[in-house]
């Protein structure tokens, strides 16, 4: 396979079924990269000391993926070494232990893609349109990420 065959490419899905690492994984696989850096945020059974028992996400979805789009072109700048890009993002329900979220990154060298993934994660939370609702015994609360812009601006 030569190099202009395997041309850098990003997966972008927002979907309400379960997300598969494996999927993920091997979307960013390429013959010319010695690494792939993932992460996955998962749903956890607590939260200052309430039990979770699950979580919900809405999106505006159309510029929840203009924006994740504009996240991959960022990471494309900032590590021109990076081959290929994955975000999938899950909505409605989530239970725990599952994933919410799993991005993957594939460059040459471990460094680029490590990087390139905190990047992501990172900006994905301060800038997407994607709301959390934590379900708790007894009540829920919708949450705001601590990196949101838009939810700072007005503090």
């Amino acid at each position: 396979m030569e190099e202009s065959e395997d041309v850098p490419k990003d997966f972008i899905k927002l979907k309400s079924e379960k997300l598969s690492v494996d999927e993920v994984s091997d979307l960013v696989i390429s013959p010319y990269c010695g690494a792939v850096s993932l992460f996955i945020g998962t749903t956890r059974n607590n939260f200052e000391g309430k039990k979770v028992i699950h979580l919900e996400y809405e999106a505006y979805t159309s510029m929840a993926e203009t924006e994740i789009k504009k996240i991959c072109r960022d990471v494309r700048q900032k590590w021109p070494s990076v081959k290929h890009i994955a975000v999938h993002h899950r909505l409605g329900v989530v239970p725990i232990t599952e994933a919410s979220v799993i991005i993957a990154v594939s460059s040459p060298h471990r460094a680029e893609s490590l990087e390139a993934v905190t990047y992501c994660i990172n900006t994905l939370k301060a800038t997407v349109p994607i709301w959390k609702k934590e379900i708790y015994e007894d009540e829920y609360s919708w949450k705001e990420n601590k990196e949101c812009f838009w939810a700072n601006s007005e503090k």
